[in-house]
């Protein structure tokens, strides 16, 4: 796909007593926590898997409570911040896993930024980070 930007979050699982957890119970509870925004006119898809993501996301100010502008700066400087930290793994272990695709000449919308932009900051305030 021409233009396209995937970005895809991966969520950190920590299984404490595996052998007694129902394998149906955890694959709901992954469709439950799997937020996906696609836009097949501009070829781009977001997918954030993060356990709690979800939850935490509606106790947040909702998308009216933002400018465009104001969201595209943020994660403009938050996403700068990420990747350079997921270029440094010795420094920064494996908390960043992959890099993320976000092109700032690309206009992505206001929904796309909006859930980027909680979405670094539920990373920032779940791992205890700042970007």
């Amino acid at each position: 796909m021409k233009n396209s930007c995937y970005l895809l979050f991966i969520g950190l699982f920590v299984y404490a007593c595996a052998s007694t957890k129902d394998k149906n119970m955890d694959d709901d509870m992954a469709k439950k926590d799997t937020v996906r925004i696609a836009n097949d006119s501009l070829d781009y898809e977001v997918i954030i898997f993060e356990p709690g993501f979800d939850t935490w996301l509606v106790t947040q100010l909702p998308i009216e409570s933002y400018s465009t502008e104001y969201l595209e700066a943020k994660n403009r400087r938050m996403i700068a911040e990420y990747n350079r930290r997921a270029m440094n793994p010795m420094r920064y272990g494996s908390l960043y896993p992959i890099t993320i695709n976000y092109d700032p000449n690309v206009h992505y919308g206001k929904k796309v930024n909006y859930m980027l932009y909680n979405y670094l900051e539920y990373f920032q305030e779940k791992y205890n980070q700042r970007l």
